[in-house]
């Protein structure tokens, strides 16, 4: 089997055991410029609001808009969907950067789901305005841009400073420092860079780094079983000391099309 490229992606902690985390510089300064593009992005959305607004205003409610108005309006929204979506995804990006706490359960719940406060900005006041001028087909399409919109910047795994805490503490009970292994489509993180799951013929390169660079970068907020049992097992930690850990004829983390899911 040919070697696998490793490459270091930093954020190497050489302070094993820590129990509370905290961001790098760099992450944090990563977060703020995500935050602040997904700002602007969540802006020009209202901005687009705004001027959707102002045709509605200008309406007579006994007068149906004509044809091209109608069609200008809906495609507005359909500009005020994009940005908002792509604002929330930075947005969420940034959280993996720079996680909130769940000790403060207002701030954690805003912080995570600012993007469905941004949607509900960005398109309620159309849908409301809509309803009252009697454009009922741009207001339908408002309402359904508002709760697809929503759905799509929320947050279903928020993360937060006690997860990346508690994953940190688990590696470094593990191995004695916080220091994982990942590929570029993998879905696991995992202690050892001769995992069968990802020390296979289908893996090109393997990047290393923190707990919390895994999920930076990647989003991966698990961790690869084989190893876990592995690392037990040299710790004398299993019931199940001295078994060895036989792969499967399809690692547990790859599909049989070919990709790789590690």
């Amino acid at each position: 089997m040919a070697p696998k490229k490793i490459t270091n992606v930093g954020g190497d902690d050489e302070t094993p055991q820590r129990t509370t985390f905290v961001p790098t510089a760099e992450a944090k300064a990563q977060a703020g410029k995500l935050r602040m593009n997904a700002i602007i992005l969540w802006v020009l959305a209202v901005v687009a609001e705004i001027i959707a607004m102002f045709i509605l205003f200008r309406k007579n409610p006994e007068i149906p808009l004509g044809a091209g108005s109608r069609v200008m309006l809906i495609i507005i929204l359909l500009v005020d969907l994009v940005l908002l979506i792509a604002g929330s995804m930075l947005w969420k990006k940034a959280n993996r950067f720079d996680p909130a706490s769940k000790q403060d359960a207002l701030s954690f719940f805003f912080q995570n789901q600012m993007g469905v406060v941004a949607a509900v900005i960005a398109f309620l006041p159309v849908v409301i305005l809509a309803f009252i001028k009697k454009e009922y087909l741009v207001g339908a399409i408002a309402a359904l841009f508002l709760v697809g919109g929503g759905a799509a910047s929320a947050d279903y795994h928020a993360p937060s400073k006690e997860q990346y805490s508690e994953q940190t503490s688990r590696v470094e009970d593990l191995t004695g420092g916080n220091h994982v292994f990942w590929t570029k489509s993998g879905t696991k993180y995992h202690l050892y860079q001769d995992c069968p799951s990802i020390n296979s013929n289908r893996t090109d390169e393997i990047f290393e780094g923190t707990v919390a660079k895994a999920r930076e970068l990647k989003n991966i907020t698990e961790l690869c079983k084989i190893c876990e049992k592995r690392a037990e097992r040299e710790k004398g930690l299993s019931p199940s000391q001295g078994a060895e850990t036989q792969p499967e004829t399809t690692a547990p983390d790859e599909d049989t099309s070919g990709t790789e899911k590690q």
